[in-house]
């Protein structure tokens, strides 16, 4: 083991009670961060230990989880002969994969990057290939699969600016993990770039895309979303999708929603935060501004029509996001408003619609550079702007769908990047 990783094995360990404790702490809110702790320290159940080739496939929460689907689906496809382990960091993600993939894939959570429990964990799953999803990096896995000659793929990788600087502050660590890496998929030239920087040979870095462009919506989904724009009476009322909203940025909805609610009696606001967890008290804060709130939760047991009287509908649900895209008029995407960069505006502009947000992009400074420039989406700098944006297309709807089919024509446009990552799969495999 090298000083560098050395060190931070040493300082992980130091942390690790903080980090139990941490899990705990958020288990007071939901009980499903003290469950099956054991995973996390690579106990892994025997029911999950397979006897074909293993693929192990790592997502960390819901969103990598979504962007891996198709990944996923054309693996479980391809490879018939392979067992398909996804680990997940979060309850969200880990019922994400539960409810889309069922007994397809196995699952369980992603050991704690302690020599330790990584080694538990791969000798158990004996895994042929790692994949992970995006930029979750761990210094300690990575170099145990390169040790033991699986494969590493990072797919789908992303690096901000910032996040590159946090790795150039630990040079000599960040060295030895990008030469553990067998190949990286990078969504953009800059992707590319601020790797090769971290010492990724180039070689190994390929410039694939964006995953996430290769979103297919089946005939389910668009049927269901049908019938939910009927539930939430859209033929009578017009529908603002807040997605992925993040502390900061509500009330700033909030006020936005009053004054449009002045101008477009009826406007149903549908709020989805990025942690439904959080769902409780943000009911509370809508109820004492005025508004009937319902929960989805709560109203999608029933099978009637969304009352009219509603004006706020609390997503507090999971897995439900992409349905709600493709049922509403107008979306904001949160974690945009306030310097957190952006969340994914691929599944509003695969649906068509018409699509605002904040300014900070990050996370996504390619895709929504694609988006604005095709005039497929808007950004804004506070809520007075928002109000402006939001009133001119819910004013216009022939120009709804002129921005909404902007947007879907720069999704269909760059679609690719999976048949170029399934091709690093299979690489890597012969």
């Amino acid at each position: 083991m090298s000083a560098a990783r050395l060190a931070y094995t040493l300082l992980y360990y130091v942390l690790l009670p903080l980090v139990v404790a941490r899990l705990l702490w958020r288990s007071r809110r939901d009980r499903d961060y003290r469950r099956r702790i054991g995973e996390r320290f690579g106990w892994v159940r025997p029911a999950l230990v397979a006897e074909q080739p293993l693929i192990w496939l790592h997502a960390v929460s819901v969103g990598e989880t979504i962007a891996a689907q198709p990944l996923i689906e054309a693996l479980l496809q391809r490879y018939p002969g392979h067992r398909l382990l996804v680990t997940s960091m979060t309850p969200t993600g880990s019922a994400q994969v539960v409810e889309r993939f069922g007994d397809r894939v196995a699952h369980c959570y992603a050991p704690y990057d302690t020599p330790d429990a990584v080694a538990r964990f791969l000798r158990r799953t004996q895994p042929v290939l790692y994949l992970i999803m995006e930029t979750e990096l761990w210094p300690n896995s990575v170099a145990a699969c390169r040790r033991r000659a699986i494969p590493v793929l990072l797919l789908n990788a992303r690096l901000s600016a910032k996040s590159a600087r946090g790795y150039q502050r630990f040079a000599a660590l960040s060295r030895e993990l990008m030469a553990n890496l067998t190949a990286v998929s990078v969504q953009t030239e800059a992707d590319a770039a601020r790797f090769t920087a971290l010492g990724l040979a180039t070689q190994a870095c390929q410039i694939s895309g964006n995953v996430k462009f290769d979103l297919t919506l089946t005939p389910a989904q668009q049927h269901s979303a049908a019938q939910l724009r009927q539930r939430w009476q859209g033929e009578q009322r017009l529908l603002w999708l807040a997605a992925s909203t993040h502390p900061g940025e509500e009330q700033q909805l909030l006020e936005s929603f009053a004054e449009l609610r002045q101008r477009f009696a009826g406007l149903l606001l549908v709020l989805v935060p990025r942690h439904p967890e959080r769902a409780e008290r943000l009911a509370a804060a809508i109820a004492e501004q005025g508004w009937q709130c319902r929960r989805q939760s709560e109203w999608r047991q029933s099978e009637a029509a969304l009352p009219l009287e509603v004006d706020v509908l609390l997503g507090d649900t999971i897995g439900e996001l992409l349905l709600f895209y493709g049922a509403a008029d107008v979306a904001f995407v949160g974690g945009s408003l306030i310097a957190r960069g952006g969340h994914n505006p691929i599944e509003p502009a695969v649906w068509g619609c018409p699509t605002v947000a904040g300014g900070s992009q990050y996370n996504f400074a390619e895709v929504s550079r694609l988006l604005c420039a095709a005039g497929g989406m808007a950004l804004v700098d506070n809520s007075a702007q928002l109000t402006q944006q939001l009133t001119a297309w819910l004013s216009a709807p022939e120009q709804r769908r002129t921005v909404g089919a902007a947007a879907a024509a720069v999704a269909a446009d760059n679609r690719g990047a999976l048949a170029r990552q399934l091709a690093a799969v299979a690489d890597a495999l012969n």
